[in-house]
Formats: structure tokens, sequence, C-alpha cells
């Protein structure tokens, strides 16, 4: 589909970001991609507005409708992944509590798409709507929030304390067995009957974790509130990028102390470890799809710090062979292995025995496609969840258990990890 662009000089990089996000909020579906200034790319973030075609599907043949999706539209394409579509790419199954109750697919054309860069905002609109892009420019440089209520929420988890240590023995017990050597153990907490003003909340939680690939995604009555600090995979060209985070330390308002929390995890064995497991899991995925010799480890367990933790990343990449769809290269990939565990398969069986909820959009991936089939997506993690209409919230948090893991020191690590989301949902 052609696409007319208009571009505009700005000055106030972080004002007009607002200002956009808060003219897009009016419209019933909308997806959000906020790099934070985190990205050497020109691009600070995208918004994408309403939808001339979707395409929702649960998991059943979800990459090949994609595929064909992408193919039929010849544009851009904004959606998610759900964890749930491993049990398209492998024989596994799903039974457990799903309240959110999200799709396990959904993407859309959208009908207005403006890129912000660090000084300019650009227009990208079918050739029907070029009379509407002065008119909603000038409704975008008007535009202005009003902060509502506090959150005040009760929240609940779906496991407690003890059961959650007893399912860490029991992933370990499979671990000394050698059925598997790392698994990522996730748990739910949640909020029944609970009313929240997604943009206030997308916007507190973003302020506090000013994560690289911040996502808002309304799509109708349901709403994900993401600070994600992980890429899942990015191509441009025929060179495929993943960035799998394992391994995080709490920062410090004491610089010598924040400072010394580097140096112990930069050091720490056991996150290493998590790490190195996943990496090589990444390399094995990515070989499939790469042309011989060109997958590589760019860096490995490079400590990176972001506003609330401090995090241990690897980038791995690769040339992709010639002729494989971005669909095809996803699908090989999927589900990360940051999420899962090593090997994949039987680690992803373990994770549905011992974990209480389904994931759903927890764990899976937020992203997009352009015309040409490049494609960026995150890991859905330090993530709110908001089903409007059966006023239900959750978040979900999980570690990496290893043959070293202390169940205690899990739990903190997860505690951890919900911070954010539960100060904005709680305060």
């Amino acid at each position: 589909m052609q696409r007319i662009q208009k571009q505009f000089s700005i000055t106030n990089l972080s004002k007009i970001k607002n200002q956009i996000l808060i003219w897009g909020n009016k419209h019933s579906k909308i997806a959000w991609l906020d790099s934070n200034k985190n990205t050497k790319s020109t691009t600070q973030a995208l918004l994408a507005v309403n939808a001339i075609s979707t395409l929702k599907t649960d998991s059943k043949n979800a990459f090949a409708q994609l595929k064909e999706y992408i193919n039929s539209i010849n544009d851009y394409a904004f959606g998610f992944l759900g964890y749930d579509l491993k049990n398209d790419v492998e024989n596994l199954s799903s039974n457990n509590i799903d309240a959110s109750e999200f799709p396990e697919m959904y993407f859309f054309q959208p009908e207005k798409l403006i890129e912000i860069t660090t000084n300019t905002v650009l227009f990208k609109y079918p050739d029907y709507l070029e009379h509407e892009i002065e008119k909603d420019w000038n409704d975008i440089l008007k535009a202005h929030y009003h902060p509502q209520t506090k959150n005040s929420l009760t929240i609940k988890s779906r496991v407690d304390k003890t059961t959650y240590i007893q399912q860490v023995e029991k992933a370990l017990e499979k671990i000394h067995l050698g059925e598997v050597y790392e698994l990522n153990y996730c748990q739910e907490f949640y909020s029944e009957n609970a009313t929240i003003a997604p943009l206030e909340t997308y916007l507190k939680l973003n302020s506090i974790s000013l994560a690289p690939f911040a996502t808002f995604l309304k799509l109708d009555d349901l709403f994900l509130l993401s600070g994600s600090p992980e890429r899942f995979l990015k191509r441009k060209g025929d060179y495929l990028l993943s960035e799998p985070i394992k391994g995080t330390a709490k920062r410090d308002t004491n610089p010598a102390k924040d400072k010394a929390q580097v140096e112990s995890l930069k050091n720490n064995t056991k996150e290493i470890a998590e790490n190195i497991m996943i990496v090589d899991l990444v390399r094995n995925d990515l070989s499939h799809i790469a042309q011989k010799g060109t997958v590589k480890v760019d860096e490995l367990c490079k400590i990176y710090t972001f506003k609330q933790v401090h995090q241990m990343i690897s980038s791995i990449s690769c040339n992709i062979k010639n002729n494989i769809h971005s669909v095809d290269a996803i699908k090989a990939c999927y589900p990360m292995g940051s999420m899962t565990g090593a090997p994949k398969i039987a680690a992803m069986n373990f994770i549905e025995e011992l974990e209480a909820s389904k994931r759903g959009i927890y764990s899976g991936a937020v992203g997009y496609f352009t015309p040409n089939q490049d494609f960026d997506f995150n890991v859905v993690i330090r993530s709110i969840v908001y089903n409007q209409t059966k006023k239900h919230v959750s978040f979900s948090v999980g570690s990496a258990i290893t043959s070293k893991a202390d169940p205690e020191k899990e739990y903190e690590e997860c505690l951890l990890k919900a911070k954010a989301m539960r100060e904005v949902l709680t305060n």
C-alpha cells in the first residue's frame, strides 16, 4: 500500500512524544513503541493508530496465518505474539488458568503511522487520508493530559511464597536429574474487580523504568503497559539480532554501593552461567536459519544499567539465509530462550506443570513488521496486562532456575522485578 509522508520539525522530544501518545490514546486501537532515548537508531518512537485490517487468532496454524497476512497487506503491521504460540511451534499444550483472556496473536495494519526521531515527526498516512495530516498535527500540539485518581489496588499472588519455594525445589530436582539445565519459572500477581487509567498508569511505569522497549498497546478493551528492557529479535535486510537478558541486580542510591552492585553482577558465576546457557540456545535457534558461519556473539554478559536495575545482556547476530520469510525466522526462534530455559521443549513442558497460570501475552513479544518485512520485537516482561471489560489487572515475573539456584534468593529476585509494577498499581 502507498503511504504519503509529511514531516514536521520539533525542538522538545519528550514533550512532543507525550502529546502524540495522549492524542493517540483517543483512538480504539493503538500501538506505541518507545526507546526512551536508549537507541543508536534515529527512530525514537512509533505510534500506530486505527486498523485498516486485523489478524486475531489462537495458536492453531498461527504462524502460517501471520505469514499469509503479512504477504497480503504489503504494509506495516503492529501487534503481539502470545507465549502460547509455542503450541503452534511444537506439540505442546496450555491448560492453566487464563484470567486476562488476551488472544494468542493479534496484528493490525495501521491506518495512521507516526515516526518520531530526535528532531522530526514523520506522518505516514494512506493517500486517501493526506488531508488529515495537518489537522492531526495541530490536534497533537494542543494535546494535554488531565491526571486522574491514583491507583490503590489490592494485589494478590497466584502462588504464596511457600508454594513458590516448593515449585523451585521441584525445578531443581528436574535439573539435578539432567532433564533440563535451566528453567524459567514465573509467577503471576493480579487484582480482581480492578479499574485503572491505562495511559496514566503506563506513563508512571515508564517514568520509573525508562526502558528501551517500552510499549503501550490498546486493542479496544485490552491493554498492555510494558517497561521491557529486552529485545527478542530484530531483522534489517539479511541481518538478524537477538539480545537476551539473564542476570539482574538492584540499583542503589549510594553511587559507591551502586558501582559495587555492578561489579558483583559482573562476577556472579551463577548469573554468568545462566546467561551463557541462553546464548548457546539462541545460537542454536539462529543456526537453523543463518547463512553458514555467520552466527556470532557480539557481546557476552555485558552489564547495562537502567533506572531500577542493572542487567546482564548478551547480543547474538547472524545473516539470514536467502528466501527465508521473516515470519519463519521468528517461528524458528520462538518462544525466546530467555523465557523458557534449555533444552527448550523439555523446559516448556515442565513450565506448564510448575506454573499456576497461563502466561498469555506475558513472555510473548510485541513489535512490528515494515512493508519490506524487516521487523523488531521486544520480550513482554516488566509489564502490566489489563482487561478493562473483565476488570482484571495482572503482572508476572520470573527468574531462571539453574543447579546453583537458591529458592529464597529467586523469590527475592522476582519481588525486585515486580517492584515498579506493584508501585504504580498500589500507590
